[in-house]
């Protein structure tokens, strides 16, 4: 059975586990060859869940394989732009083209903002804004040789409305939902597409270590703010397969005509 996919190739980046790695999966099994970059080793000290590993890579890699396709892996820093260029052109390279790419990699640290330090905020925009942008920068020429594609920015709830107790995760949301319309108008006369997905809660190893309780701790802080967020649905929060989807819809022909476009995926959270 074919798929929407077959014979592209995708750029996946914090393709480890979570999110990444079901972007991975779910785009291999439509039919695209993949190349998967995460840090795969410790996060900045302020972030409070575990952080992928190595084996968390090779896991994504085996899943891949498992369905046919070809994978390239790279333990790659998306705050290290030549370093990532390096990776990017010699997978390229090697698989003949690249047609889809989701920049997925980034972090999310709960903090009150009077603790919010310098260092921890450039932390979150290095990655989440600066990695995104290094990511389209050494990958866009190489759709454009491909005679176009779709360019997949990964945003948040919070790149809409707000996340409370965290105003550098915020500020690098709202950050990459403005990029996405700026990428989308000057790439769409090489018939690339750039779109962005906001996803609310995911269940993901975000949630592990520290963070649920750093979550209450600032909760705590300002009671009144904590049901924002809360989903209309009696489904609480996504599985990375739901997200996954979309970002496969939005790779596919069957949105060859969407770009600029900021998709939702969060039981209406946004709008509480």
């Amino acid at each position: 059975m074919s798929g929407r996919l077959d014979g592209q190739v995708a750029l996946v980046t914090g393709a480890a586990r979570g999110q990444g790695r079901a972007h991975c999966v779910r785009l291999a099994a439509e039919g695209a060859d993949i190349i998967a970059v995460d840090l795969a080793g410790p996060l900045p000290a302020a972030v409070p869940y575990d952080s992928a590993t190595p084996e968390d890579l090779s896991e994504t890699k085996r899943l891949v394989e498992d369905l046919g396709r070809t994978i390239i892996t790279a333990q790659t820093d998306v705050r290290d732009f030549d370093a990532l260029k390096q990776v990017v052109d010699g997978a390229v390279a090697r698989l003949g083209g690249l047609n889809t790419v989701i920049a997925n990699a980034g972090i999310c640290i709960p903090v009150v903002w009077d603790q919010t330090s310098p260092e921890l905020f450039n932390d979150v925009i290095s990655i989440n804004v600066t990695g995104v942008w290094n990511t389209v920068m050494v990958s866009a020429q190489h759709v454009i040789d491909a005679g176009g594609g779709s360019i997949i920015l990964i945003s948040s709830y919070a790149g809409k409305k707000i996340q409370p107790f965290m105003i550098p995760y915020t500020t690098s949301k709202h950050a990459v939902t403005g990029m996405t319309r700026a990428f989308a108008a000057e790439l769409g006369r090489h018939n690339v597409r750039v779109n962005s997905i906001h996803p609310g809660g995911v269940a993901t190893p975000m949630g592990s270590g520290d963070m649920v309780a750093a979550l209450e701790r600032t909760g705590a802080t300002n009671p009144k703010l904590n049901p924002m967020g809360t989903t209309f649905t009696e489904q609480p929060y996504a599985e990375p397969e739901e997200i996954a989807a979309v970002a496969a819809f939005l790779a596919s022909d069957e949105a060859k005509f969407i770009s600029s476009e900021h998709i939702s995926v969060d039981g209406g959270s946004q709008y509480f």
